[in-house]
């Protein structure tokens, strides 16, 4: 056992002794049509059975990507966006859900991407939001659930909202530097000390991925990450759906 596997292992290990289960779930983002990166995406996840949320742009995204899914029945798809277009100004961070559009227009494109989504995927469709570059002006929370969305899902702890928030948490690529795989062990790291908040705190350990921009390295990442956490009966993948049922039992004092 190399030190990857032996700190993932370790932690999980702990969690096994108590009688606790870890949910990990799978966020990739920027999909739009049938690729070969999409096509690795899929190899991977299905090989190791892990459950894969799709974070859909609306506005490219047609029948073809609708078709290739259907024959993936672990593979969910939420709403990234509407087109991913940045209305920040310069010297800003980028965001295409700010407040530098009338709140009405872009509520109006959110809705119509998520009527899109909707009547593309059907079965695979859950109402989430994934918001370009994961940032979201807070004024336009409140209005989503009158356009349909269960919940948000952005990076980093999960803070106070008017709508459920399920994030990610260790995001896969180093976009201030090389832009390719960040080190696996600081990766894994990231992992550990998100599991040890879950441990005291509940919730779940959400992976960031983006399929069309992946080195070798991620993919070998992903590769090792998930041989190490599938066989680990204290970890458990699991689908979007059963994170946020998860997430409201809690809320509403029904889950443990």
């Amino acid at each position: 056992m190399d030190d990857f596997d032996k700190v993932i292992t370790e932690e999980l290990d702990r969690w096994q002794q108590a009688g606790k289960v870890a949910r990990f779930w799978l966020r990739d983002d920027d999909a739009i049509e049938p690729t070969a990166p999409l096509e690795r995406l899929l190899e991977i996840a299905s090989a190791f059975s892990v459950p894969l949320t799709l974070a859909v742009i609306p506005a490219y995204t047609g029948e073809p990507l609708a078709k290739r899914l259907e024959q993936e029945p672990s593979c969910s798809v939420t709403v990234h966006g509407w087109a991913h277009i940045n209305h920040a100004g310069d010297g800003e961070k980028k965001r295409e859900l700010g407040g530098h559009r009338p709140v009405l227009q872009v509520l109006n494109e959110l809705g119509q991407g998520f009527e899109h989504l909707a009547e593309l995927h059907r079965d695979r469709f859950v109402p989430v939001l994934v918001p370009p570059w994961n940032r979201i002006d807070a004024a336009l929370v409140p209005h989503l659930p009158g356009l349909g969305f269960e919940a948000l899902s952005v990076y980093g702890p999960e803070k106070p909202s008017a709508l459920t928030v399920v994030n990610t948490h260790v995001d896969v690529m180093d976009w201030q530097g090389t832009r390719g795989g960040r080190d696996r062990m600081a990766l894994v790291t990231e992992t550990v000390a998100r599991l040890r908040h879950m441990f005291d705190h509940g919730g779940s350990m959400g992976l960031l991925t983006h399929h069309l921009v992946h080195d070798q390295a991620v993919w070998d990442f992903m590769t090792a990450f998930f041989k190490t956490t599938t066989r680990h009966p204290a970890c458990r993948w699991s689908t979007v759906t059963d994170i946020l049922r998860e997430s409201a039992s809690l809320t509403d004092g029904s889950g443990g």
